[in-house]
């Protein structure tokens, strides 16, 4: 799911020899992190301890419930913290960046900003100090607060959605799609008596189950997944949480609002693009890290290919729009600038550091920036086309 490490590319992509580029808009989520909070753990050892002093854990819970304290152990004091595996990948993202595009950075000047989230803070420091080292002539300004709350986490700030969400519009065909999809039988295989445990216990304690180690790989603990679930569990309990992602993130057929949170972001994209090409800018690259609430609304707002799935068929979204493929940890959304030797302007967009096409129903990658921009001002409401 969402807790996927990064899936990198060998090398940066390619530009034809005929563009020259010139600015960089970058988007991107916190690298791979210990698992954001303990509830979930923590619930998951209370019920499997209970279980055990009941005498109904079998081995199998008795070695789950091993390995869930080993990771409550090493979490301690390090909840959501940002790990040696997301510095590596951000450092990553950064060495690909300078090299594809070394001109930007050679006595450029970098902006980077980001959410208050410590986790967020530090992959823009791993980010930014790795080009550093990479050209130490690079002007770099930073900037980590509340005050970037409106663009890097909006879901905290927008009041329409806030108030969407306290609706709890997708709760019901959440629910519905959970009752009738999370399997029971990886919590029955962890006790010993077949009565321990209702169906609606056995699916939430399969779902916690998945929930702690689905986060694992991105804390560097390795876990033999066919020992708990089989390939058909696995994928039933993925789809519930691929499915509560696209409904609280994305735009629907529930509501847009979801998409809408990330306008202000969109526009900021657009305009920091326009003042790079008239001179107004003051920075080569802008980078800008957050979460992947942050990007699941961006890119479903942009309508990116397998960002954006409208459907009234719920059962249908696992086969349309992935997590894993839309936001793995240190997702990132790339809009690179070119210029032509005649002068006019070309832009690219890169998910997740490979070329994706903008415009529904083409496979074009390099657009006229008059043509993107036109496309892009269509995806914002009304009151921000200007």
């Amino acid at each position: 799911g969402s807790a996927k490490p990064y899936p990198a590319p060998y090398e940066p992509a390619e530009y034809p020899d005929s563009l020259t580029p010139v600015f960089l808009n970058h988007v991107g989520r916190h690298g791979a992190r210990f698992l954001s909070s303990p509830k979930t753990s923590v619930d998951l050892a209370r019920k499997l301890q209970s279980a055990d002093s009941a005498g109904v854990l079998s081995p199998l819970g008795k070695e789950l419930l091993g390995l869930v304290k080993r990771v409550i152990e090493v979490s301690h004091n390090r909840w959501g913290a940002l790990d040696s595996l997301g510095m590596a990948e951000q450092r990553g993202i950064a060495s690909r960046m300078f090299r594809a595009y070394p001109g930007l950075f050679t006595e450029g000047k970098v902006y980077a900003l980001s959410s208050y989230a410590p986790r967020c803070v530090m992959s823009m420091y791993e980010f930014t100090h790795q080009l550093d080292r990479l050209n130490n002539n690079v002007e770099i300004y930073t900037s980590a607060g509340r005050q970037n709350s409106p663009l890097m986490r909006p879901f905290d700030v927008v009041k329409d959605y806030i108030e969407w969400t306290g609706s709890k519009q997708w709760e019901a065909p959440y629910n519905m799609f959970f009752d009738t999809t999370a399997p029971a039988g990886p919590a029955r295989r962890l006790v010993t008596d077949s009565g321990a445990l209702d169906n609606h216990a056995a699916q939430e304690l399969s779902w916690n189950e998945y929930k702690v180690l689905a986060g694992l790989p991105a804390m560097g603990i390795q876990v033999d997944y066919s020992k708990y679930f089989t390939v058909e569990e696995m994928n039933a309990l993925w789809a519930c949480e691929n499915l509560g992602h696209y409904l609280r993130r994305t735009a629907t057929t529930l509501s847009v609002e979801p998409a809408l949170i990330a306008s202000d972001l969109l526009l900021n994209l657009i305009n920091s693009t326009d003042a790079a090409i008239d001179g107004r800018g003051t920075s080569d690259v802008e980078l800008r890290f957050g979460h992947a609430e942050t990007l699941m609304p961006l890119l479903s707002l942009m309508r990116l290919k397998g960002c954006y799935y409208m459907t009234n068929y719920f059962d249908t979204v696992a086969l349309h729009w992935r997590d894993f493929d839309v936001v793995p940890m240190a997702a990132n959304l790339q809009m690179v600038l070119f210029k032509t030797g005649a002068g006019k302007y070309y832009v690219r967009f890169d998910l997740n550091e490979r070329p994706v096409p903008l415009l529904p129903g083409s496979d074009v990658v390099y657009l006229p920036w008059k043509q993107a921009r036109e496309y892009l001002m269509r995806c914002l409401p009304l009151h921000l086309q200007i």
